[in-house]
């Protein structure tokens, strides 16, 4: 297949006259602008924005297509803008965000903070997904995480699972059963002393693997069952 013969009118185009011609229209937008916008329609979304979303942006006044000729890229512009490219993250970027976010709070990130810069950094769901664990993603960017803290995450996580096995929060006998039947959790009484065994200590490790399950999406209703995922149809899952 033959390839079509370049414009007449592209061909005699002066290219420094061009380069300047583009130059002056890039000035028309400072890089900071551009990257304010980004991180308004991210904040706006919840969510580090695609070129649709951004162009479909109401208060965007910036063409995606400017941010790519400003930056060279969508996702280089997204990266400037503090914007991890939901897709494109790799697990060094991960962890390089991690480590950054440390540095600006003087301490190891929480899930939480991730949740208060929802649009700005990763998703704690995204670490979850790509390092098993928010903790391991820390441990491998170089935090220094206490024996103790580790033991009651695992803890906290295998509840998780255990709860949507149950169809509610594991009680003490249901933790019981599973540790006779599975070594590899640790028994009922590792957890307890995890909370020194003071007064209240299993309601306390049940609210905590509430608070997880919520975070992955997972409702806990009153009294500690978990609500039953709708059929497409609108209607509950019969028995």
């Amino acid at each position: 297949m033959t390839s079509k013969p370049p414009l007449r009118a592209v061909t005699t185009i002066d290219p420094q006259a061009l380069a300047s011609f583009q130059a002056s229209i890039r000035k028309r937008y400072s890089n900071e602008r551009i990257l304010s916008e980004l991180r308004a329609c991210a904040e706006r979304l919840g969510r580090s924005p695609t070129m649709r979303e951004f162009a479909s942006d109401e208060q965007s006044t910036i063409h995606p297509q400017t941010v790519i000729e400003h930056f060279g890229s969508w996702n280089a512009a997204k990266r400037e803008a503090g914007l991890v490219p939901r897709r494109f993250a790799t697990r060094d970027e991960l962890l390089r965000v991690l480590r950054e976010l440390g540095e600006e709070l003087d301490r190891t990130p929480t899930a939480r903070d991730l949740d208060a810069r929802k649009g700005q950094v990763p998703s704690k769901s995204l670490y979850w997904h790509t390092f098993g664990s928010l903790r391991e993603a820390l441990r491998q960017a170089g935090y220094d995480l206490p024996v103790g803290e580790e033991r009651l995450e695992r803890a906290i996580e295998q509840g998780a699972e255990l709860a949507q096995e149950l169809g509610h929060l594991p009680r003490f006998a249901d933790w019981a059963g599973r540790h006779a039947r599975d070594s590899r959790i640790m028994s009922e009484w590792q957890v307890y002393r995890l909370f020194e065994a003071r007064r209240g200590a299993w309601s306390t490790f049940q609210f905590l693997i509430r608070e997880r399950l919520r975070e992955e999406g997972v409702e806990v209703q009153a009294g500690g069952m978990l609500a039953l995922p709708a059929e497409p149809n609108g209607s509950k899952p019969s028995d």
